[in-house]
């Protein structure tokens, strides 16, 4: 059983990372006992980021630098504070087939993450991506 779970980071800056969680996102920092690194967390979502200056740069990961979906609960809410602070969006709100509302965005690391608006009634998502692209399969065919 998965009592909880963490998302792990390492990152180059910690002070910069702190800052953009902070005002990008609204995550709270805070001391874990070690000065290279800090918990951060928001609603339930718990992050931590280790200070690793000679790590491999997210930004060099490609496709790999995706490190979560966060379901939200105003996507269009998100957005609007992440780009006011100054947050590089690499993908607007934008509806999709599977009945979600998504953005996704880079941290000032390099990482990138998407966040999602359920915009249906409580439906099991997988069975709704399934469907998706079933249609899409058929269409194509």
């Amino acid at each position: 059983m998965i009592l909880a779970h963490r998302h792990v980071l390492a990152v180059p800056d910690l002070a910069r990372s702190c800052a953009f969680y902070q005002q990008a996102l609204g995550f709270a920092v805070h001391e874990m006992g070690d000065p290279g690194w800090r918990w951060l967390e928001r609603d339930g979502c718990v992050l931590m980021l280790g200070e690793c200056p000679e790590a491999l740069p997210a930004q060099e990961l490609g496709d790999h630098g995706y490190f979560a979906y966060w379901e939200v609960d105003d996507v269009q809410l998100a957005y609007e504070r992440a780009l006011a602070a100054g947050a590089e969006i690499l993908k607007p709100p934008t509806t999709e087939a599977w009945g979600m509302k998504e953005m996704a965005l880079r941290t000032v690391d390099g990482h990138r993450l998407v966040l999602g608006q359920d915009l249906q009634p409580r439906v099991e998502l997988a069975v709704r991506m399934r469907a998706a692209f079933t249609r899409a399969a058929q269409q194509q065919a």
